[in-house]
Parts: C-alpha cells; sequence; structure tokens
C-alpha cells in the first residue's frame, strides 16, 4: 500500500526528514510562503497544531517560490521568519517545486491522489492544503482560500479514528496496552 511515509524532505536546516516517522499522526502538509497574501493563514495553521498536536495531529510547511516569487527567503531564514512573524512551532522544510518538472516526488504523490479546482492536478497557489490520516493516506485536497480554522470537523474526525493505545496494569505488574 503506498503512503506519503516513502518520502524524503529536507528541513530547512537542511536535515534529512523521512516522513516515514510521522507514522500515526493525522497530519495537513501546506505550500506555503511568506510574502503571500494568504500569509496570516499560518498563525491560523499554529492555533490548530497548538490545538491538536498532543492528540496526534501536526502540520508540515513547505515553502515554495513558484507563485509570483512569494518566497524569496531562504533555508533557516524562512523559518525564523515564521517563527518571527507568526510564532510558528511545527515542521518547516526547505523550499520545494510543487508543480513542473523539478516538482518535489511528496508533491506529485498528493498531485497524482487528488484534484483541485476545475478538477485539476496542478496547485494553483501557495497555502494549498492536503489532510493526511494516521495511515499516510491522503483524506482531501483544500483551495488556498480555504481557511484553516474551518478544518476543525474533519481533523477530529480523522483523530478519533484512530485507535488509542493506553498502558494498563496487568497482573503480576507487567505493562500491557489496550486498544480505545
Amino acid at each position: 500500500m503506498d503512503s506519503i511515509y516513502q518520502f524524503n524532505a529536507p528541513l530547512c536546516n537542511n536535515d534529512d526528514f523521512s516522513l516515514s516517522q510521522l507514522k500515526g499522526k493525522t497530519l495537513l502538509i501546506v505550500n506555503t510562503a511568506s510574502k503571500c497574501h494568504f500569509s496570516a493563514q499560518l498563525c491560523a495553521l499554529e492555533k490548530l497544531y497548538q490545538q491538536y498536536k498532543n492528540d496526534g495531529f501536526t502540520i508540515l510547511a513547505f515553502p515554495c517560490n513558484q507563485f509570483d516569487k512569494n518566497e524569496p527567503l531562504e533555508g533557516m531564514a524562512i523559518k525564523d521568519y515564521y517563527q518571527k512573524h507568526f510564532s510558528i512551532n511545527f515542521e518547516v522544510f526547505n523550499k520545494v517545486m510543487v508543480n513542473g518538472p523539478d516538482t518535489h516526488p511528496l508533491f506529485s504523490y498528493l498531485k497524482s491522489h487528488t484534484r483541485g479546482i476545475a478538477q485539476n492536478r496542478a496547485i494553483k497557489w501557495n497555502f494549498t492544503k492536503f489532510l493526511v490520516n494516521a495511515q499516510g493516506q491522503l483524506v482531501a485536497r483544500y483551495a488556498p482560500r480555504t481557511k484553516p480554522e474551518s478544518l476543525h470537523n474533519v481533523i477530529t474526525s480523522c483523530l478519533e479514528s484512530v485507535p488509542v493505545i493506553k498502558p494498563t496494569t496487568a497482573r503480576l505488574g507487567v505493562r500491557s496496552a489496550v486498544l480505545k
């Protein structure tokens, strides 16, 4: 079964990050840009992250400079800018291409499993959002205009569909796990 777990991507500090590290988490993957008119969504994304991070949710920001050159920054300068201006704490990756011959393989995968505006696979602008369930499968794609705060119900639904393992004390003091 294919999933996003087969992909790696460099973080903004150039460390290679395997998405397989995120198995069991619900993810929102977003192509971002610091100078985009939608960049205020970074604050709303951070609120979602803070609200659900302890429930197995995270956000992955993939800066992109393909749309009106809205991401002029490079490397750690991107993350520093996002932290300074939007107080974000979720992962920020190096800039990627989301369309064209140099599209990052993760975005090729995401686009091949969904369609956007007018049933087109191409990403049309910054802040396109992809919701991925805890099994690494794409659940939905959202347009740049979709406000992060409107995603509470779908995020909650994804989080509730994941079995939670709770420790319990078995006889003889041995710990075991029980599915909720």
